[in-house]
Order: structure tokens, then C-alpha cells, then sequence
């Protein structure tokens, strides 16, 4: 291994052996999580309904604002109301009656839509168990080391949730799919957000660990829709997602809010229902877990131009070709495919 003007120049053989190589402290973390992951599901269909796509869109645009790519977002929407015959202002959905935010916008990628929206399919994301043929973007493609953030909206009752109104999915099969995923090492820990009536029942069976669960309600409890659009003709958001989203956009990469903080976004004298949370399942202090940790995908990053020593235990017979580099300012390059190494004797 070598620095050569500022580049640290790494030899294939060594990849094979990254255990030899011991890093500075400071670049060493005991936290196991790599990478975020979303899954957006708006399960409600017809115009009435508005109010669930504009939800949803507006949880899109603040994880991929804060830094979730697109790639790592799943989004299931159920209608499309930017092309509803009944939209006035066709291409778009607001999310405040003084219309500030376009929250369909012209970058949005649906991955689900329309009958796509199933219970079915919606497994199938969750456990990894997709149909041959399934493109990789609309793969749930999360590791051992994933923080994923599942978040839903729509119409629910007493341990249900609709989709489309023809089907349901219940709290049970929702609890069962989760332990799929943990079992299968799909997500390190995950964030289970829901906006729906009676939302609590929807995370009472769970029993998989390293999970951290909000609702919009409890059981027995409707989750209200918060203003309307005169304009529209319909309810265009709801009070919780609406908080939430208050919350959210002053949110920044490097913002100090946490969890906790989150938690507590909509009070009942906002929210007129009453926010369920649940964190048995999940081993940390909420207010000592950054809101990045699931809604950015922001990790700390230090530049440098300062060189690093780093200690190799042994050297790979491989590497002992080349030689020592007798100039300090030579160019030195390696083959991409070091297809000798692989040649029959």
C-alpha cells in the first residue's frame, strides 16, 4: 500500500485481506448500521381519498431531501391524483390549501402504482419473497445493516389495514412479515410509521426486536383529517402527517433533533387524537438517536489530506512483485483484472 499525490493506492491482493489491516481509531465504529431504506405506501384509491397520496408524497420529499436516494426508496401509491380528471390544477398535489409545496413535483418515481398496490406485493417487498421478473428497482434490497423506515397511510380499523378498499392486511400478517425480515437479516433496526384510524392496533402484535413504532391513534380512536382545500373540494392532508411534516422541514443533514423529539411531534391538543408509541422492542434511548439514523442517509464523513499510516501484520505473497518505489513522485498504476494471477501453470 501506497500514498501517492494525496491517493491512497490499495493492490487487489490486499482486498482479499482486510483483516490485516489495522485502521485508526477514529475511523473505527461499533455501530452496525450502513445504509437507510424507506418503503412509502399509500393504500387508499378515489378522489375523496386526496388526502393519503399527499400524505405520503410529502414523507417522500422529506426523506429524499434529507438524503435517501431514490434507489432506496420504495414508493406504493394507490391512485394517481395528479391526473385525476377531478384535479383543477392537473400534474400537481399540494399538501396546503396556499398550495407552497408541490409535493408530486416533476422528480418523483412511483415504483407500485395503481392495482400494483397490493397485500401481496406489499410482502413480497417486506420479506424479499418478489415474483421472477421483479425489476431491481422495486426490490427491497436491505441488509443486516439497513435502517428502514416503513411508513403508511390509508383507511384501517381495529387490527386491519385497507388497501383499495377490496383487501386488507392485519396486524398479525403485518407482525409476521416484520420477523421475516429479521430473521432473513433484512434491517438492522427499523422506524414503523403509520397514519390511520385506530393506527396503534396496527403495531400491537409485533414481537421482532429492534423496533421503534408511532401511530396517529390509539384504539378506538379516528386519526383526523387537518384543513381543506376549497379549491380542490377535498381534505388534502392529515393533522398528523401535517405535523409531522412541520417537524420534518426544518430538519437539515446535520441537524441535532432526535427520535425522541420526534415521538412528540402532535400533541393531542394538534392532533385531537392520541399518538400511540411504542419502543419495548427497541434497545435505545430515543433521544439519543439522531432523525437521520431513519429519515437521512447522512453518514459522518471526515476529509482529509493529512497522510494515514496504516499497518499491514503480513503481505500477501501476491504483492511481493512489485517493487519498492524508488522515486517519490512516480506515477504508480495496477491492472484493474490482475488476469495473470489466475493463469494456469
Amino acid at each position: 500500500m501506497w500514498l501517492l499525490h494525496g491517493f491512497l493506492v490499495i493492490s487487489w491482493g490486499l482486498l482479499a485481506s482486510s483483516n490485516e489491516i489495522e485502521l485508526p481509531a477514529k475511523f473505527v465504529t461499533s455501530s452496525s448500521h450502513t445504509n437507510n431504506w424507506a418503503v412509502l405506501v399509500d393504500t387508499s384509491r378515489f378522489w375523496f381519498n386526496y388526502r393519503h397520496i399527499a400524505n405520503v408524497l410529502s414523507v417522500y420529499r422529506s426523506v429524499k431531501r434529507l438524503g435517501i436516494p431514490d434507489s432506496q426508496i420504495l414508493l406504493m401509491v394507490a391512485d394517481d391524483m395528479a391526473c385525476n380528471a377531478r384535479n383543477p390544477r392537473p400534474a400537481t398535489v399540494f399538501n396546503n390549501a396556499k398550495q407552497h409545496i408541490n409535493v408530486y413535483g416533476s422528480d418523483v418515481e412511483v415504483d407500485y402504482r395503481g392495482y400494483e398496490v397490493t397485500v401481496e406485493n406489499f410482502v413480497r417487498l417486506l420479506t424479499g419473497r418478489n415474483e421472477n421478473g421483479t425489476a431491481r428497482s422495486k426490490r427491497l434490497l436491505s441488509d443486516s445493516g439497513s435502517n428502514v423506515l416503513i411508513y403508511l397511510t390509508g383507511h384501517g380499523g381495529d387490527g386491519f389495514l385497507k388497501f383499495q378498499d377490496s383487501e386488507e392486511i392485519t396486524n398479525q400478517e403485518l407482525a409476521d412479515a416484520i420477523e421475516q425480515m429479521w430473521q432473513k437479516q433484512r434491517y438492522n433496526e427499523l422506524f414503523f410509521m403509520i397514519d390511520t384510524c385506530q393506527a396503534a392496533s396496527m403495531y400491537e402484535k409485533f414481537y421482532s426486536p429492534n423496533i421503534l413504532a408511532v401511530a396517529s391513534s390509539l384504539v378506538g380512536e379516528d386519526s383526523l383529517s387537518h384543513h381543506i382545500d376549497p379549491a380542490i373540494g377535498v381534505y388534502i392532508i392529515d393533522r398528523y402527517t401535517y405535523n409531522a411534516l412541520e417537524f420534518l422541514e426544518r430538519v437539515e443533514w446535520n441537524s441535532k433533533k432526535t427520535m425522541g423529539d420526534f415521538l412528540s411531534v402532535c400533541p393531542k391538543r394538534a392532533c385531537i387524537s392520541t399518538v400511540g408509541v411504542r419502543k419495548d422492542l427497541y434497545p435505545k434511548d430515543p433521544y439519543k438517536v439522531p432523525i437521520t439514523d431513519f429519515f437521512g442517509s447522512i453518514r459522518p464523513t471526515e476529509i482529509s489530506s493529512d497522510v494515514v499510516n496504516v499497518t499491514l501484520s503480513t503481505i500477501p505473497e501476491v504483492l511481493s512483485s512489485p517493487k519498492p518505489i524508488s522515486k517519490p513522485n512516480a506515477q504508480l498504476f495496477y491492472e484493474q483484472f490482475p488476469t495473470k494471477l489466475f493463469q494456469r501453470s
